[in-house]
């Protein structure tokens, strides 16, 4: 069975369930703080869009887990998603999930998985090494970050127990906290989630431009490389029409080809 073959394969409708208290927690792990009231106190929460992106993590999972491509070694390579409506601060979604593509890469191919809700609509590109070569479209070019000097540079930090907290939403790979899982995914120790690189990043951006990151409507970036707990971001930012932005470690390309829309 080549990867060509899972291109359109169902991966079904499930229901998930959460509470305010699960939106509070994913706000605190992607940088909230005690001062961020309607993020973090229930009296007045407004719950994040890119939360949504937790609720739904099962769908790549199931992906994997029906055998398309080696657990070990996939990494997240992309993220899109457009914001339907605000998610209630509790309550159940309903998310139906399907291989939208499969590019091949050569040596690798691209999973594109997509779940739809009424709340968002949402893609994960997913890099499988060792799945490419079966003689498919490469597929589109990866947007770049823009080439003139930004408008704005923020020093974003994330937090030594970053991933370890994040994990407890819902995607607890294993390469995020157990040091001998992330070495056999080829990093030296346990990396930040990629999506939470994305949310921590897209509240710093959101804060600079005077925007709500509540009020996102449209987000997308690839994911370059890894960030490490306890890493200072480097984010660019541009005002192009949308926010295009970018974030690097240490002169390290992590999130390249961002843009964010607010409403």
């Amino acid at each position: 069975m080549t990867a060509a073959s899972w291109r359109g394969a169902e991966l079904g409708t499930r229901t998930v369930d959460y509470t305010e208290r699960d939106a509070i927690l994913y706000a605190l792990a992607v940088g909230a703080t005690a001062q961020d009231l309607d993020l973090v106190f229930e009296e007045r929460l407004r719950v994040l869009p890119t939360f949504a992106l937790t609720l739904a993590q099962w769908a790549p999972d199931e992906l994997g887990s029906r055998g398309a491509f080696d657990t070990s070694t996939a990494v997240h390579g992309a993220q899109r998603l457009e914001v339907l409506r605000p998610l209630p601060r509790s309550g159940s979604l309903t998310m139906t999930a399907a291989v939208a593509e499969v590019w091949d890469k050569g040596s690798a191919a691209l999973f594109e998985v997509a779940v739809e809700s009424d709340c968002f609509l949402a893609t994960w590109t997913l890099f499988a090494p060792g799945c490419g070569g079966f003689g498919g479209q490469r597929g589109p070019t990866s947007p770049k970050s823009p080439r003139t000097p930004p408008d704005h540079r923020l020093a974003v930090a994330t937090a030594p127990n970053q991933a370890a907290l994040y994990r407890l939403l819902g995607d607890r790979h294993h390469m995020h906290i157990d040091p001998a899982a992330a070495r056999a995914a080829g990093q030296p120790k346990p990396f930040l989630h990629g999506l939470c690189t994305l949310a921590t990043t897209t509240l710093a951006v959101a804060q600079q431009y005077g925007a709500h990151p509540a009020d996102l409507r449209r987000l997308e970036a690839r994911f370059a490389g890894p960030v490490f707990p306890g890493d200072q971001l480097s984010v660019s930012c541009w005002r192009t029409g949308v926010i295009a932005f970018g974030a690097e470690v240490e002169q390290r390309p992590a999130l390249t080809g961002g843009e964010v829309e607010f409403g």
